[in-house]
């Protein structure tokens, strides 16, 4: 059976291994061919911790890795977390995905990327957006903005701030989307 290859993208301060722990609760139940791709942030080598810094600084360096990522490796969905589902936004608009998913994400304001959002065909995929009620970080109404910018978004809430939830009902849902925007296994011929 192939495997599904979904690229994830951890929030600001974080890392891989630190989203691949946040994740385990949502995905721990997922009985399906799925690969989860945890990827640390270009600047983490240097020992830096974000995806880009304030006014968007070091989004040319990732950017640049992920054009590279890219032309290396393919990946049929992208999920982020936080400042990783504002990347999520953006690659969106640079690299054809079959579906999205964006935890407590917000849309990039930044003059420079408006070309990307621009690119509205893109956008048309399958997106499922996770907004916290409680969130201070990112308020759900960044989020719901984000969402927006996709044609037909899955939008579940939780009582929560700024984690990646697994409450029975955001597991159920995301299984849910999952089951929905992953193409199932083309099956072998039988034999005759």
């Amino acid at each position: 059976m192939a495997t599904t290859r979904i690229l994830c993208l951890h929030g600001y301060h974080g890392s891989a291994a630190i989203l691949r722990s946040q994740m385990r609760p949502l995905v721990e139940d997922l009985d399906r061919a799925v690969e989860f791709v945890h990827v640390d942030a270009p600047s983490r080598a240097t020992g830096d911790f974000g995806w880009w810094h304030r006014d968007f600084q070091g989004w040319e360096r990732t950017r640049d890795w992920a054009t590279a990522l890219f032309a290396r490796e393919a990946f049929a969905g992208v999920f982020g977390f936080s400042q990783g589902a504002a990347l999520t936004s953006l690659l969106v608009g640079m690299v054809p995905f079959e579906f999205a998913v964006m935890v407590g994400g917000f849309r990039s304001d930044s003059p420079r990327h408006a070309h990307l959002y621009a690119a509205t065909d893109r956008y048309r995929m399958p997106s499922f957006h996770v907004v916290g009620q409680a969130d201070r970080v990112v308020p759900g109404r960044d989020s719901l903005r984000l969402a927006a910018q996709f044609t037909a978004p899955t939008v579940v809430r939780h009582p929560g701030g700024h984690v990646v939830p697994g409450t029975p009902e955001v597991r159920a849902a995301f299984a849910a989307f999952l089951t929905r925007v992953v193409t199932p296994a083309a099956k072998p011929p039988s034999a005759g």
